[in-house]
This record gives C-alpha cells, sequence and structure tokens, in this order.
C-alpha cells in the first residue's frame, strides 16, 4: 500500500487528526508498571540498579566510576571525528547559539507610587538533565539543540547523559557535539533508567532541576512519572510534517520533503494539502518513486501507508483550517503568497516559510530549536528554548508610607476570606 490521495473535506480532517494523536499511543498500564519498578529501584539503590539496568538494556558491563565520562574519552572522540564534519558541527552550534541568544530574558522592577516597587528577579536553574536516546544512529543535533538553550540561559551544571554502546563508550560524534553545545558532564546511561537518575540523584548522577530530550515510551512514561520531582520539557511523539502546496513550487520539492519526515520512524507522518489536483498526483509519483529509491525504504513502506496522505482540497483557506487543526509539528508553506498565509497560521511548532525552507534545514542548521511540540500539542506547547531553563521570582518592596496607602484594603479583602491573622498582620503595623 502506498501514500494516499483524497478529496479534503471535514469528515476526513477529522479521521486524520484522530489518527495523527493516536500515533504511538498504547495501553500505557504496563509501561507505567514496568517503568515504575525501574524509578522505585533507582530511588532505592541508585548506582547500583542503574549499572543492572544498563547491562540488561544496553548490554554494556560499567562500573560506578566508569559511567561518567572522562575528559580523556572526549579529547581522544575530538580527535578522531572528521575536521570536516567537525566544523559543520560548530557552524551549527554557533547558528543555534545566536538564535537562542535572542531569548534571553531579563527582569523588571516598577514603581506602583509611594516609593513602592514590585519586580520579577530571573534566575536559571541551578542543575538541568538533557538526555539524547541511542537508537539507530547518533543524534548529534538534537544534542546541540537541547544543551545550548540551558548553557545560553546561564545554567551552571548541565548533565547529559546517553545510552552506551554495549562496548561501554558513546559515539564519538555525540561526545563531541556535547562539549561543543556547553554540557558540564557526560554519563553513560540511557532509557528510563536515566530519567529516574536525574530526576532522584545517585551516588554518582546528581540529582537535577529539569529533564529535557526526547525518548521512546519507556522515557516519556518515565518523564511523566517524575514529573514534579522535576521539571520536564514536553511530551514529544512521533515526528510529522504538513505541508501546504497551491502547485507553485516543484512537485519534486514537496515529495523530497515529505519523505524527509517519514524515514524518522514507522509511525511518522508525512501530510501534503494542495489546492491542486495535477500537483497533487505529480506528488503522489514522486513519492512514490523516490521511496523506492531511499535507503529507509523498509520504514518508508509503512509510514506512507499508514500515516501519510495527500489531500486535495477547494481552496487555500481550507487547507489552512486543515493544518490549524491538526497544529502540526513541522508546517511547510509552499505557496506563491506565503507571508499572507503565515500571517493566519497559530498552530505550529515551527514554520518553513517558501520553497527555499526545507524542513532538515530546521533540524540540523537554521538556528530555531527542532524540539517541537507534536501530535497536536503545539495548540498549548512552544519549541525548546532559552526560556525553559529560567524560573522567575517575584519581588515586592513597600516601605512604611505606601503600605500605610493601602492597609486597610489588605487587611478588608483578608478579612472577607476569614483570614484574620492575615488582616492583623498589617494592621499591626500601624494600628495599636
Amino acid at each position: 500500500m502506498k501514500c494516499r490521495l483524497v478529496k479534503g473535506d471535514k469528515d476526513n480532517l477529522n479521521e486524520l487528526t484522530d489518527l495523527l494523536g493516536a500515533r504511538g499511543k498504547m495501553d500505557l498500564g504496563p509501561i507505567i508498571d514496568k517503568v515504575t519498578v525501574i524509578i522505585d529501584d533507582i530511588k532505592k539503590n541508585g548506582d547500583e540498579a542503574v549499572l543492572k539496568y544498563t547491562k540488561r538494556f544496553d548490554k554494556a558491563e560499567l562500573t560506578a566510576e566508569g559511567m561518567k565520562v572522562t575528559q580523556k574519552e572526549i579529547d581522544d572522540a575530538m580527535a578522531t571525528i572528521d575536521p570536516a564534519l567537525l566544523e559543520v558541527i560548530k557552524k551549527a552550534a554557533d547558528n543555534i547559539r545566536t538564535f537562542h541568544e535572542k531569548q534571553k530574558e531579563e527582569g523588571f522592577m516598577m514603581e506602583t507610587g509611594k516609593g513602592a516597587e514590585v519586580g520579577v528577579r530571573v534566575r536559571p536553574i541551578s542543575v538541568a538533565g538533557v538526555y539524547v536516546p541511542g537508537g539507530t544512529a547518533p543524534l548529534p543535533s538534537t544534542v546541540l539543540m537541547d544543551v545550548i538553550p540551558a548553557s545560553v540561559a546561564g545554567v551552571p551544571r548541565i548533565v547529559f547523559c546517553t545510552p552506551p554502546r554495549a562496548d561501554g563508550t558513546i559515539a564519538p560524534v555525540i561526545l563531541a557535539a556535547a562539549t561543543i553545545a556547553g554540557a558540564t558532564e557526560i554519563y553513560k546511561v540511557g532509557g528510563s533508567q536515566a530519567v529516574a537518575a536525574m530526576a532522584y540523584g545517585t551516588e554518582t548522577i546528581p540529582r537535577v532541576d529539569k529533564i529535557c530530550g526526547p525518548g521512546n515510551i519507556y522515557v516519556n512514561t518515565a518523564k511523566r512519572l517524575v514529573f514534579g520531582q522535576v521539571d520536564i520539557d514536553m511530551f514529544a511523539g512521533p515526528s510529522e510534517i504538513l505541508i501546504i502546496a497551491d502547485g507553485t513550487t516543484d512537485p519534486e520539492f514537496a515529495a523530497a520533503d515529505m519523505l524527509s519526515q517519514a524515514e524518522h520512524d514507522k509511525i511518522a507522518s508525512a501530510i501534503l494539502v494542495t489546492t491542486s489536483e495535477d500537483f497533487a498526483n505529480k506528488v503522489l509519483e514522486a513519492v512514490d518513486r523516490r521511496s523506492e529509491e531511499a535507503s529507509r525504504k523498509e520504514i518508508l513502506a509503512e509510514s506512507l501507508a499508514n500515516y501519510a496522505s495527500i489531500i486535495v482540497c477547494d481552496d487555500i483557506d481550507t487547507a489552512i483550517a486543515f493544518s490549524e487543526k491538526i497544529a502540526p509539528e513541522h508546517l511547510e508553506l509552499l505557496v506563491e503568497d506565503a507571508d499572507a498565509v503565515l500571517d493566519k497560521i497559530k498552530n505550529a511548532g515551527a514554520v518553513f516559510v517558501g520553497p527555499w525552507s526545507p524542513e532538515p534545514l530546521g533540524d540540523y542548521f537554521a538556528g530555531p530549536n527542532h524540539t517541537l511540540p507534536t501530535s497536536g500539542t503545539a495548540r498549548f506547547f512552544s519549541p525548546l528554548n532559552t526560556g525553559d531553563f529560567y524560573k522567575k521570582m517575584s519581588v515586592i518592596r513597600y516601605n512604611e508610607e505606601s503600605l500605610r496607602e493601602v492597609y486597610k484594603d489588605v487587611a478588608a479583602f483578608a478579612d472577607s476570606e476569614g483570614l484574620t491573622c492575615h488582616a492583623e498582620s498589617v494592621r499591626v503595623r500601624f494600628e495599636d
């Protein structure tokens, strides 16, 4: 079965939205039970439990001392990487850092009369935890995207965890990316055990204030279960792209961009919504042809059959309505007046404007973060950003004159709630 070509209407929009929201979901009861056992074990037994699960799941036998990556391992990794690739990673890191520098926040103080001041102090969290999975290929781009915002925010301690290979090492490109991005310490631990170790701390791995980074259903479930003990970034699901096109762009561009996301995994989603049936047919032909020639064609076959669609609708406004309902992780605008369409978009993780802004540009190099909300959560979640690593404190400073001006109002408010000691706290300063 290949990518579907359908006529766009309200019914299949609802069907498609439900399908995308359900991707990767299953009965979480058994997953929760398994992850809870791991978390409780690590809370109780620390390093011993971490090492046990590392051996079981990653087939790596480590010692407590061997969990932390040494400076020699980092130096050796930097020396083994192709210098040209290292230069590309550094360029990408510079772009990402420059973009996230623009997101830095400052507090403020404002006068409210008679010497009273109120405001906000912005402080970085003390310890950030970053998790990047192993999987079938190392992901240095994700390392950059998740570590650099914490570094830019001024987090003094950035703990980076990633699964070891069976021989107890980490891919050199991952170590290089983590070092370039600003990780202050790196640990060879993966899966839900890494999340638990960072959330509660062990003899070797420090307790963090916030955990960010992608992972499989076990990692995401662990993040859900430790939320409240620590903060987390978001619940990232399978990747997705939605393209709005009016037929004025080369159909090969659209086909290639759809496949760029569909190749992520079997439940990745690629959707094209277009006003041109002729364009739709050309893209469909190109998708079929290109997928047969791709290196990950087995993954593409399942993704395209189950979660891809080419939808022909009556006009651009209908296409925009499709996109707004789905709230895609990645949205491409392959239309003649892309800025006019962009003005109407509210729900998307990242928007790629025009034919020369393909989605992989954002994955690797442009600068905006590629850790994005998925499965419709762009309606209320934002991309990972520098602000995710700040916390804010309110500041209130009144003097005698400014408090005298308002103390009766404060006391009256407290009395209305039946909190008489609150009222007395302000009255005692002025009434005998």
